[in-house]
């Protein structure tokens, strides 16, 4: 049965010809005689049955038909580059962990943790992806996923109890009054304030409404630049409070009744179960 797919050869000398205009310089591009890249985009057309090049007065010029095909050629001559580097990636490693985390929870908890993972299990090479979209197993490249319940699929690991705390500038907590500073908000969990409010019994009329962000890790942003109140996971403004960068606004702290958790697929997977049993021996420290 007659094949129509190039060679890679085929396709690096058409990119090469139709980049430069010659095979001559396609051919020192490529590190190839002349007469091998004229082969290879002779035996390119003649495989797919049309002219890519016309050639006038020594120089090659793309066909209409050589216009159309050039950007596939290149998109598919730069997968191969970009999956070559991906198997180079896993560096003589058992495998490859892959694994979506919400942003915020990824840089303040699990970050600081992937040294002691990497100690314990030195031939997993770690894929992270901040995402906030809950995953779905059957369709998203993950081996594992580190999300609130409410996101969760598949099998579920609790990890820690997401607390919120209310946090400023220290600037404003020691200057302002907190009632006339707006509030920050997190435009994916809008009634966050209004949970805060029911459980401390404060009247959210008194407080300006204030910029929204898509995740927390930018509302704890805004409220170190002076922006107003945030009200964000403790887990994830531990580090900017004990470094001075933000001061508690209230003392009070609620429990939203969430968890942070991971989520795997019902398939048992080795290096997942490792994680697993790593992660949740850092969550009891």
């Amino acid at each position: 049965m007659r094949s129509y797919t190039p060679t890679i050869g085929e396709l690096e000398a058409f990119c090469a010809c139709a980049r430069t205009g010659s095979a001559t310089e396609a051919a020192a591009r490529l590190n190839l005689s002349q007469s091998a890249v004229s082969r290879s985009v002779a035996g390119l057309e003649a495989r797919l049955g049309v002219a890519l090049f016309h050639r006038i007065r020594q120089r090659l010029h793309l066909s209409d038909a050589g216009r159309a095909f050039l950007p596939e050629a290149e998109t598919v001559l730069a997968r191969l580059d970009q999956a070559a580097v991906g198997v180079m990636a896993f560096g003589g490693s058992d495998s490859v962990l892959r694994v979506a985390t919400l942003p915020g929870f990824g840089r303040a908890w699990l970050g600081p943790r992937l040294g002691r993972f990497a100690l314990r299990c030195p031939n997993v090479v770690l894929d992270l992806t901040a995402r906030l979209a809950p995953v779905d197993f059957a369709r998203d490249p993950f081996d594992c996923a580190l999300v609130r319940r409410e996101q969760a699929t598949g099998q579920i690991t609790p990890l820690i109890a997401e607390k919120l705390v209310m946090v400023a500038a220290p600037q404003l907590v020691e200057a302002a009054d907190l009632d006339q500073l707006p509030l920050l908000q997190q435009s994916t969990r809008p009634t966050l304030w209004l949970e805060w409010f029911r459980e401390t019994g404060e009247d959210p009329r008194r407080i300006l409404r204030g910029a929204r962000f898509d995740h927390f890790d930018m509302v704890l942003e805004a409220a170190m630049a002076g922006l107003g109140l945030g009200l964000v996971p403790e887990v994830i403004a531990r580090a900017p409070l004990a470094e001075g960068r933000l001061r508690l606004a209230s003392e009070n702290r609620l429990a939203t009744g969430e968890d942070y958790v991971l989520a795997t697929p019902e398939v048992d997977n080795p290096t997942v179960r490792a994680f697993r049993d790593f992660l949740l021996e850092e969550a009891a420290r």
